[in-house]
């Protein structure tokens, strides 16, 4: 069971989280904001863009107005869209995007900093209180680990759209990589199609080191803390690429020589290509 960092340690790891971002951005021109992302359909631009949407939503606000001088887009019928978590993402990037890279930046401060302030204001009982979110109704707490997580992927994928490497690990990461692991079961069992009996361990070798161990039975695959047994697969690999591969930002295929796996390798190959996810 991975538990939720406590209120005053997440807020400081989001404000963390933010201040990476903007530090990351903070010398791009105009033309390097539109470079594509690894993100299908976004820029530079359009993922801050959509971490300044959702903290706003957060914030009880709603998107600006269209501009009626600009063509309207139907979102839905992006291919990207797949849910209405994505309808809501693409309406704050759209009304968004007329910004300059410049304005759009003071806009993430100043938003992200009326979080900080809004998150620091929080009681325990808010902190508990269940509320709606992309992984269902759960504690307002384990929400704001999802957004942790959110806005640390979208910090690789601007350091990759950029170009530049950026620290990988530590406490921000090591929350995070909880939402990475936690769903394991599924791509255990419905991506990889790994039969009752089935042992797999994921060695993730760095900068986030762990062990990740799923078995399956009865139908489903189980996330365990320790394993007494020999796995019926070993996948190594580090910690960015799983992140990647999970967050579907690229596929093993892009990636020669960088997996290794023991044991039956048929099984771990079918993992490696079916890990990504989407919340």
């Amino acid at each position: 069971m991975i538990e939720t960092p406590g209120r005053e340690q997440l807020t400081d790891l989001l404000a963390q989280q933010w201040e990476a971002i903007a530090l990351l951005v903070t010398d791009l021109d105009e033309k390097a904001w539109r470079r594509t992302s690894p993100l299908p359909g976004w820029t530079l631009f359009d993922v801050v863009a959509h971490v300044i949407g959702t903290e706003s939503w957060l914030l009880g606000e709603t998107p600006p107005p269209h501009d009626p001088l600009r063509p309207k887009t139907d979102v839905r019928t992006l291919p990207h869209v797949r849910n209405e978590v994505a309808v809501l993402n693409e309406i704050w990037v759209d009304r968004l995007r007329p910004l300059s890279g410049k304005r759009l930046l003071a806009l993430f401060d100043e938003t992200t900093e009326r979080r900080r302030a809004a998150l620091a204001a929080m009681d325990d009982d808010a902190w508990q209180a269940s509320t709606v979110s992309p992984v269902g109704q759960v504690p307002y707490g384990r929400f704001m680990r999802v957004r942790l997580f959110d806005c640390w992927m979208h910090e690789l994928d601007l350091a990759d759209g950029i170009g530049r490497s950026v620290p990988e690990g530590g406490g921000r990461a090591e929350a995070a990589f909880a939402e990475l692991t936690i769903g394991l079961g599924r791509a255990v069992v419905k991506g990889a199609k790994a039969p009752d009996g089935s042992l797999i361990t994921l060695d993730l070798t760095g900068p986030v080191t762990r062990q990740v161990h799923v078995a399956v039975a009865g139908g489903r695959g189980s996330v365990l803390d320790e394993v007494s047994e020999e796995p019926t697969t070993v996948i190594r690999l580090d910690s960015g690429l799983f992140a990647r591969l999970r967050g579907g930002r690229t596929t093993a295929d892009r990636h020669p020589g960088e997996v290794a796996v023991e044991g039956d390798t048929a099984l771990g190959e079918r993992l490696v290509h079916n890990l990504a996810f989407t919340i």
